[in-house]
């Protein structure tokens, strides 16, 4: 029996079936639903925000400028009339110190001219010359 079964034909391998053809594709078919897109609405409110800081900061700006403006408008126009003051005091300094205005406030005072003259030496305290009261002439 051994020898049976050694001498026994071999067989050949099996063959797969042959693959049948894919059936086509159908036309239609299922999608996935689409991506939700990002909403503009936060880009456009921070361009909105962005202009309006930025009228506002022109605004305040301009209103600080003219402020500014008004008072060294102020300031101009006070020194204008700081520098007529001044002019007006120098003027008059000037009249008040002309020899003729100095004699007539001196004899308004009382005070006469001296025809004699002194001097008197601060070294050592002696008087030079020959002074004389001016009202006893």
């Amino acid at each position: 029996m051994s020898a049976v079964h050694a001498t026994a034909p071999v067989r050949a391998p099996r063959r797969a079936p042959a693959p049948t053809p894919a059936p086509p594709r159908p036309r239609l078919r299922v999608v996935r639903a689409p991506a939700h897109a990002r909403t503009r609405v936060p880009f456009v409110l921070t361009c909105i925000g962005a202009l309006a800081s930025a009228l506002l900061g022109a605004l305040l700006l301009n209103t600080s400028m003219a402020q500014g403006e008004y008072d060294r408008y102020e300031l101009q126009t006070r020194l204008a009339q700081s520098a007529q003051a001044q002019q007006e005091m120098r003027t008059r300094l000037e009249q008040l110190s002309a020899p003729a205005a100095l004699a007539a406030a001196a004899a308004e005072l009382g005070m006469v001219p001296s025809t004699t003259g002194g001097y008197l030496r601060l070294a050592d305290g002696v008087v030079l010359g020959n002074p004389a009261p001016a009202g006893a002439r």
